[in-house]
């Protein structure tokens, strides 16, 4: 790990007076000391000086991981590695609304109506307000919306509704400033409040150049600053990964890092002026990089001492289940690190609809930062917070003497396992149906999306031929059937994986199986290292981290990272199974909800090889479906089309959630293939960086087609739109016909 510190005598340091940091863009500096930037063998790189303490002693950085050139705060991300603890934060006053760590997580969502109609949208937010939003945003796109502000926000107090309202402003620092003086929060992006919108142009800056182009900002920006001081509003500086402007891109790349430096360079004008009743937002729509984003802004501020709220959201995070996972993936991995004082689901649904999902991944947070949950103590060395690493089991390898095929058990991109019933048995082609297999005269072959292994707890008896049977098939296609050990000694399953807890290793028992026989280990994660340590001497296929679900104080989060840090810390790589059983009568979105942030927080962070949900009262094909988006959500294994779907605004152009059903509809059989249906463009053409291609509202009735940031067709009239999408995917060899029905 590279280390070093900027000698005093050092020529080419140019100061700059401006408080904050930003992140070195080089691993030859990990002492650092306001951000600088520098020519050093012939490479400009960005080093940090603590201006809030000048006294102080420097900050060091190291490199977020071996070889990375990202280099960050050795200070963490959070306030605790093993348990929950909500980062402590200033008061925030929305309105009459207070955000914070010590308040509520608070709600919100965001208007779908013409901001010009007054009428509809006081009646939307009106129903939001009912269904218990603590805050509404609204887009202000110009000069007739905001003057429309003024009458909505009128006509609310009128009827004794006082929920907070927050303008959405693009590209128009005017009517920022008119709104200002009516609603009780902005909302700026960075990427294009002052920056033209993106051309994806690799820009050359001297330091002079840099240094125009921050003074431009600083003198757009201050008048709305000082009307915010003046009126009592609050401010969001939030970041879009979508939106970045050709500046940072060229200087930071289109990355986490370059979202945090474009927020700060706000924040400092903010902070000049001594404005201090502003959060920060982080949003993308892969929650990968969201989280990472989040974590880099909060190391970032926890070198200089800010203690700024954060609002939290994976943007176009699309529909339905998908919406929810995604969201839950994103925002629950940071609620559960402590993360987090306001939160917004986003969904191409009614935004009313949003508020349910919302409150429910809000009160996971609250719950788990009441209670503390979390593990004992324990020293992590080996997690990357800040830039994706995936830690790869290692995979069945087939062994001398193998009957059978055990490599299919596990798939190398992430595994989805189920939990089978005997009843299920009865009707094998059901089974098999229901397992994602291809059926070829009545046998099962594995397809894209097939269960990979399934769990069956108890093994039909020696004479149900045909239960048996059925069983056999599916080892023969190399897919895993594992048993608990009691079941396997008393009714034996030829070629079946066997399960067995800690104490059973301990106790010897496992080893009145027959020679060769292929081990699952469940762990809670939890056991003190003297119980861990059998697991040096056992020759496992898999390990499944299986903590109970009702567990009040454990976290199933901490437990596990604690779990991969004993794999680590002892070279055993074994893939590691997320087994979460869910108990009886699990709301559908809480269980989306809970599987999201109880499994995606630790695959978000490359920590895991697979799932496997159970549910007693859930339908077995809803499971499956949950298991597949939850890998496809953190970016392992992709099973269908990908879609970057924007929850609409009073910006959008078309009924969004018609058209996206209707190109769901058309387009949801080509796994690999993702697409951005964007009702306006107002994010800029990044928005589409996810995206490989996409269908985006560029004028009333008419639509503008994309492959990735590039505009290949513009004005096609509405009617013909979703046959142009799918013949521009064709044109790029991306098409595949519908499978036929069986």
């Amino acid at each position: 790990m590279a280390t070093g510190a900027v000698p005093a005598s050092f020529t080419g340091l140019k100061s700059r007076d401006h408080q904050g940091i930003g992140f070195a863009k080089s691993s030859d500096f990990v002492r650092v000391s306001d951000l600088q930037r520098v020519k050093f063998r012939r490479t400009k790189i960005a080093v940090i000086r603590n201006s809030m303490n000048p006294g102080s002693e420097t900050v060091e950085l190291e490199p977020a991981s071996d070889g990375s050139p990202l280099l960050v705060p050795r200070q963490k991300y959070c306030e605790s590695i093993h348990k929950t603890i909500r980062r402590k934060t200033r008061t925030v006053m929305v309105g009459n609304v207070a955000l914070g760590s010590e308040h509520p997580i608070r709600i919100q969502t965001m208007t779908t109506t013409d901001t010009k109609d007054v009428a509809a949208t006081v009646e939307q937010v009106m129903r939001i307000a009912d269904q218990g939003a603590d805050i509404v945003r609204i887009t202000v796109q110009g000069k007739k919306e905001a003057d429309a502000c003024f009458e909505i926000k009128n006509s609310l107090v009128q009827k004794n509704y006082n929920i907070p309202l927050v303008a959405d402003i693009h590209f128009a620092p005017a009517v920022a400033l008119k709104v200002a003086e009516c609603f009780d929060k902005i909302r700026v992006n960075p990427g294009n409040f002052a920056d033209r919108r993106a051309q994806f142009e690799t820009l050359e800056y001297t330091e002079d150049d840099y240094q125009k182009e921050l003074e431009h900002i600083e003198k757009v920006f201050t008048p709305l600053v000082e009307k915010c001081k003046k009126y009592g509003r609050a401010m969001r500086i939030g970041t879009n990964h979508g939106s970045l402007s050709d500046r940072i891109m060229s200087y930071y790349g289109d990355s986490p890092r370059g979202m945090v430096e474009s927020a700060f360079e706000y924040a400092r004008i903010c902070r000049k002026l001594d404005f201090h009743n502003f959060v920060f937002s982080m949003k993308a729509s892969n929650p990968v990089v969201m989280v990472q984003a989040y974590r880099l802004l909060v190391a970032e501020m926890n070198v200089v001492g800010w203690d700024y709220p954060l609002h939290l959201g994976v943007t176009e995070a699309g529909e339905g289940e998908d919406g929810r996972m995604k969201s839950a993936i994103g925002i629950g991995t940071l609620l559960t690190d402590g993360l987090g004082d306001t939160i917004r689901v986003s969904l191409t649904e009614p935004p009313e609809e949003e508020i349910d999902p919302c409150r429910r991944l809000a009160n996971l947070g609250m719950r788990a930062a009441e209670l503390q949950k979390g593990v004992a103590p324990f020293e992590e060395k080996n997690r990357r917070y800040f830039d994706f690493q995936r830690r790869s089991g290692q995979l069945p390898v087939q062994k001398e003497g193998d009957e059978v095929d055990y490599r299919g058990a596990l798939h190398r991109d992430g595994s989805v396992l189920m939990s089978v019933s005997l009843d299920q048995l009865k009707a094998p082609e059901l089974l098999y149906k229901s397992l994602a297999a291809k059926l070829i005269v009545g046998m099962p072959f594995k397809d894209l999306a097939t269960v990979d292994s399934i769990l069956l707890r108890e093994i039909p008896p020696e004479d149900d031929k045909d239960a048996r049977l059925a069983l056999k098939r599916l080892i023969d296609i190399s897919m895993g059937v594992i048993t608990p050990l009691s079941e396997q000694l008393t009714k034996p399953l030829p070629n079946a994986l066997v399960m067995v807890t800690l104490k059973e290793l301990s106790t010897g028992a496992h080893k009145l199986l027959p020679e060769g026989t292929r081990l699952v280990v469940s762990v809670r994660g939890d056991e003190p290292e003297d119980e861990l340590e059998i697991l040096k001497s056992t020759d496992a296929t898999m390990i499944l981290h299986d903590l109970p679900y009702t567990e009040e104080k454990t976290s199933r989060v901490h437990a596990a990272r604690r779990l991969f840090e004993y794999l680590g810390e002892n070279s055993l790589n074994f893939p590691v199974i997320h087994h979460i059983q869910f108990p009886k009568d699990t709301h559908r979105d809480d269980l989306v909800i809970g599987a999201g942030t109880n499994a995606g927080a630790l695959l978000v962070d490359g920590l895991g090889d697979g799932i496997l949900l159970e549910a007693p009262d859930q339908d077995f094909e809803f499971l499956r479906n949950t298991s597949f988006n939850l890998l496809q959500g953190c970016r392992m294994r992709n099973t269908k089309t990908e879609y970057v779907s924007c929850p609409s605004c009073g910006r959008t152009l078309f009924d969004l959630q018609e058209i996206s059903a209707e190109i769901r509809e058309k387009t949801s059989h080509l796994p690999g293939v993702s697409i951005a249906i964007m009702g306006c463009i107002v994010n800029g053409p990044g928005e589409m960086a996810d995206a490989d291609f996409g269908y985006v509202g560029g004028a009333p009735g008419k639509i503008d087609l994309y492959v990735g940031k590039t505009v290949v067709k513009r004005g096609i009239d509405m009617e013909h739109a979703t046959d142009a999408l799918i013949q521009l995917i064709k044109d790029h060899g991306r098409w595949v016909d519908p499978p036929a029905e069986e």
